[in-house]
């Protein structure tokens, strides 16, 4: 994500998370949809905007990824 400071958003756990290590944290930062590995939040985030973040969403819920 290119240089857009993020220190004070808040990111969520998943409602679909096991409690487990194989966790995203999401947020929402202007519009656009962040979300990061669990695991490492000072680590890489990734930005949507609101159309890719519902492509993205629309997919998984038909199975278009191996997500295993």
């Amino acid at each position: 994500m290119p240089d857009r400071d993020i220190s004070g958003v808040v990111f969520r756990k998943s409602t679909h998370s096991d409690g487990g290590e194989g966790c995203v944290e999401a947020a929402t930062l202007n519009g656009s949809r962040l979300v990061r590995d669990s695991k490492d939040p000072d680590g890489p985030t990734l930005a949507f905007t609101p159309s890719a973040w519902a492509v993205l969403i629309e997919g998984i819920k038909q199975g278009k990824f191996n997500l295993d």
